[in-house]
């Protein structure tokens, strides 16, 4: 078994507490009182492959298919909106990682910090801040999709480094027909939109600017 402790010791784990404490992230002011709050984690556990361990995974996940929803079928990392019973966005964070994945960050993990807040640049989207925090998570896991979730994998940090896997697609935009956006792609996922800013942001912290 994998003590969180051993965890916190791996270098990309380090670098990101290092890079946490150094420079908080920054906060969008929610005082006009028309945005929602949400919240996203960030999950990382142990490199699974064999002497692999140092190179940490991310959980992703791929929402199911919803009538109404604006992210339906998108890529994303487990999160959703505040709600009254969460005493701040951290709890949303992990309350929403639970529900979503099974994935218990308050007893099997440990919260490490949020990124910058972002919104939606698009006014056909909701009004919503989001604060992505970043986790770390004992290996020993199995992910129980809720029906929110159509697939859930772990995504190698190797993978989000790879400057080939950045670039733009064409996705599909509710009733706008199709859009050339900045994307990141794995394998057969295209992630844009809100998470691709949060994953750009993400390796900025983990390697620094570029």
């Amino acid at each position: 078994m994998t003590t969180i402790d051993a965890l916190l010791e791996l270098p990309d784990v380090r670098r990101l507490r290092s890079a946490l404490a150094a420079r908080p992230g920054l906060r969008i002011d929610p005082s006009d009182g028309l945005r929602r709050l949400a919240a996203i984690a960030l999950v990382l556990r142990p490199g699974t492959a064999p002497g692999d361990a140092a190179d940490p995974e991310l959980l992703m996940i791929k929402r199911a298919e919803a009538e109404g929803d604006p992210w339906s079928g998108h890529v994303a990392c487990p999160g959703g909106r505040m709600e009254p019973r969460d005493h701040d966005l951290e709890q949303t964070a992990i309350r929403e990682t639970w529900e979503e994945t099974g994935v218990d960050l308050a007893r099997d993990g440990r919260v490490l910090g949020a990124l910058d807040d972002i919104s939606p640049r698009t006014p056909t989207l909701p009004p919503i801040i989001v604060r992505p925090y970043v986790a770390v998570v004992k290996p020993e896991l199995e992910i129980v999709q809720s029906s929110e979730v159509a697939e859930a994998f772990w995504v190698p940090l190797a993978a989000l480094r790879e400057r080939a896997a950045w670039g733009t697609a064409m996705v599909p935009i509710r009733g706008a027909g199709e859009r050339q956006v900045a994307a990141f792609r794995h394998g057969a996922y295209t992630v844009w939109g809100l998470t691709e800013r949060v994953l750009r942001q993400f390796l900025e912290y983990l390697d620094g600017p570029g």
